[in-house]
């Protein structure tokens, strides 16, 4: 595993994406890609290089599925970060691992550890 992981955030909620963006870098991360909408998610998701996505359920209304889809066919790692249940999800989807929202530093950090063991994560400060 590189030193750093390169993060793709699918959020609509523009604040809520700049502080998950926040979050991603002081853990010791990176983000690679950003997208409000499914037709822009779906174009990073299968053309960007991330090691792990971070995928809203909503995006202004349209569920995010495709999405992970797509995310899912080149094998990539991701997790879903949402107000909402995991009832919204295609049952294939519902065995990814869930943030709830608000999210919270330590969770995001155990969320990541917990898939990429190993993996140096920066401690916040």
């Amino acid at each position: 595993m590189a030193d750093k992981l390169s993060v793709f955030l699918v959020e609509d909620e523009a604040l809520i994406r700049m502080m998950m963006a926040d979050m991603v870098m002081e853990l010791g991360h990176h983000v690679v890609a950003e997208a409000d909408n499914v037709r822009d998610a779906s174009a990073f998701a299968m053309t960007a290089q991330y090691d792990l996505a971070i995928l809203d359920i909503n995006l202004m209304g349209v569920y995010v599925d495709p999405v992970a889809d797509l995310i899912e066919r080149r094998g990539k790692p991701f997790l879903f970060a949402t107000g909402y249940g995991p009832e919204l999800l295609p049952s294939l989807l519902r065995r990814r691992p869930i943030l709830r929202k608000p999210i919270a530093m330590d969770q995001l950090k155990a969320m990541i550890d917990a898939m990429f063991p190993g993996a140096p994560v920066q401690t916040p400060s």
